[in-house]
C-alpha cells in the first residue's frame, strides 16, 4: 500500500494553499500529481491579463512545484493539461514555451478551454503529472 505525501513549495505554493485548502502536489509511490499552476509570481501576484506572462510564471511554477517534490523539472513530466482563457490567443506561445523548455521530450496534453479560472485576471493554469526517475 503506497502512502501519499503533499507538497506546498515555499512562497505562492503555501499562499495558496492555506488560501484554497488544497496541496500543490502529491507524490504517489513513484509518480507525482500536480494541482493546477497559474500565472502568479512567486508571491502569487498575477501580472493583469497578460497570457505571455503568465504563461512564463506557469512554466516556472511548475518546476518549482516538481522540485519541492524531489523532482528535476519539466523533464519528468509525461502528462499535461492546460486550462486557458481565450484559447486561440496564447496556445501557439504554450507551444514555444514547450518546444523551449523540453526540446527532446514530448508529454502527452490536452488543452481546455474554459470560460473563466480561479482568479479574474488567470488566463492560464497548467496541471502536470510527472514520474520520478529509476
Amino acid at each position: 500500500m503506497s502512502s501519499q505525501h503533499y507538497i506546498n513549495e515555499k512562497g505562492a505554493g503555501e499562499k495558496h494553499s492555506d488560501l484554497g485548502h488544497y496541496s500543490q502536489a502529491v507524490i504517489l509511490g513513484n509518480i507525482v500529481k500536480c494541482s493546477g499552476q497559474g500565472g502568479w509570481d512567486n508571491e502569487g501576484n498575477l501580472s493583469q491579463y497578460d497570457s505571455r506572462a503568465q504563461i512564463d510564471n506557469a512554466f516556472d511554477n511548475v518546476d518549482r512545484v516538481l522540485q519541492a517534490a524531489g523532482l528535476r523539472g519539466w523533464e519528468d513530466v509525461y502528462c499535461l493539461r492546460s486550462y486557458q482563457v481565450d484559447i486561440g490567443v496564447h496556445w501557439e506561445y504554450l507551444v514555444e514555451k514547450l518546444r523551449k523548455r523540453i526540446p527532446g521530450h514530448r508529454p502527452i496534453w490536452t488543452a481546455l478551454s474554459v470560460p473563466r479560472l480561479a482568479f479574474e485576471a488567470m488566463t492560464v493554469e497548467l496541471e502536470v503529472e510527472a514520474i520520478r526517475q529509476e
